[in-house]
């Protein structure tokens, strides 16, 4: 298994997908997890990668509430192996990423939370939905029991319905992903959106905001 770090955050490994390799990081919390975090990066063909600041923002804020957080690039970004596929095969990524680590002893019958911001918001949104229908069909298979989306990119992408306790946040002032395309996503769910004001949408200034928005957010589950 082969690694390489960046300044500030832990040496990346790799797995085995389904296009050849991918690249992970894998965060853990003082002690033992309470359960598996697996984060999804911005498009690809748009510089997105892992390290993107809202993906570890998101990666923090699920440590710092216990999680063990993942994070990967997709295929054809940084050390793993394939090329772009619209979404398809991203979430097959994710979903390998997601059995890998609950291949281990330690994670097995833990919750899992899936997350992921713009694009990797739609590939998140995609995977839960596929292992929501995975669990329908298989009762000893379980669906994950958090969703945390940050402008999921429902101007270019169809996102599927998500549950009625997902997380998701927008920027005001978001000009990648307009607000008024994700409340118009949002409205037939009757899905509340969590707005943070006067940011757009790389949360340029208020990632604090974004970290503590999820924080509560986790807080409140764990409570609920």
């Amino acid at each position: 298994m082969s690694s390489s770090k960046m300044v500030g955050r832990p040496a990346s490994q790799v797995i085995q997908g389904p296009a050849g390799q991918l690249e992970v990081v894998i965060e853990d919390p003082v002690g033992a997890p309470r359960g598996l975090a697996v984060v999804a990066h911005p498009h690809p063909l748009m510089g997105g990668t892992m390290d993107n600041k809202v993906v570890h923002t998101l990666v923090r804020a699920f440590v710092l509430s216990g999680w063990r957080a993942v994070r990967f690039n997709f295929r054809g970004v940084g050390h793993s192996a394939g090329a772009w596929d619209e979404g398809r095969g991203e979430s097959d990524d994710m979903l390998a990423v997601i059995a890998a680590q609950q291949a281990e002893s330690t994670m097995q019958g833990l919750p899992l939370a899936l997350a992921g911001f713009s694009f990797g918001g739609f590939v998140a949104a995609r995977t839960h939905a596929r292992l929501v229908e995975a669990a329908e069909a298989d009762p000893a298979l379980s669906a994950p029991q958090q969703l945390v989306l940050v402008s999921p990119a429902t101007t270019r992408f169809e996102v599927p319905n998500v549950p009625a306790h997902t997380l998701v946040v927008e920027g005001e002032q978001d000009d990648v992903v307009p607000l008024a395309s994700i409340l118009d996503w949002a409205r037939p769910q009757s899905l509340p959106v969590t707005v943070v004001p006067g940011t757009g949408h790389f949360f340029h200034g208020q990632l604090p905001t974004l970290r503590e928005t999820v924080l509560r957010h986790l807080k409140a589950m764990a409570q609920g």
